[in-house]
């Protein structure tokens, strides 16, 4: 007759590879996002303060009034113009009229980050004097 033995069987291991594997992918995947996230550059908006009484701003003798429509095109006071003759265009006026400021005045269809990305793109041109209107 035989006896079966009283020895314990060997304790289970705990593989740590797989489970580090994962880890270093979830760190890797967070890493990649921060990263991603925090390069967005971002637009400085300072609001005008409230005027009494709802009075409106005056307006400069020869306003600069840029109007970006809802098909992608690009007015200048009224007139068709492409980016690079707008870009040259707003160049000379802001050296001729140090005070002034230019208006974007853009279509209520567009989506937000279109008009913030058109924006973005004329204060390299005009620094701080380019302001986002709208229209009442």
């Amino acid at each position: 007759m035989r006896f079966k033995s009283k020895v314990a069987p060997a304790p289970p291991q705990v593989d740590l590879i797989p489970m580090l594997t994962v880890m270093m992918g979830i760190l890797a995947f967070f890493v990649v996002i921060t990263l991603t996230l925090g390069s967005e550059t971002l637009i400085d908006v300072q609001l005008p303060a409230e005027q009494p009484d709802n009075a409106p701003a005056p307006l400069p003798a020869d306003p600069f009034i840029v109007e970006l429509l809802a098909e992608g095109q690009v007015q200048l006071n009224g007139q068709p113009t492409d980016l690079d003759t707008l870009k040259g265009q707003m160049t000379a006026y802001l050296s001729r009229n140090p005070e002034n400021i230019v208006f974007l005045l853009p279509s209520q269809e567009l989506p937000y980050e279109q008009v913030m990305q058109f924006l973005g793109e004329m204060r390299t041109v005009g620094g701080n004097r380019v302001s986002l209107a709208i229209e009442e």
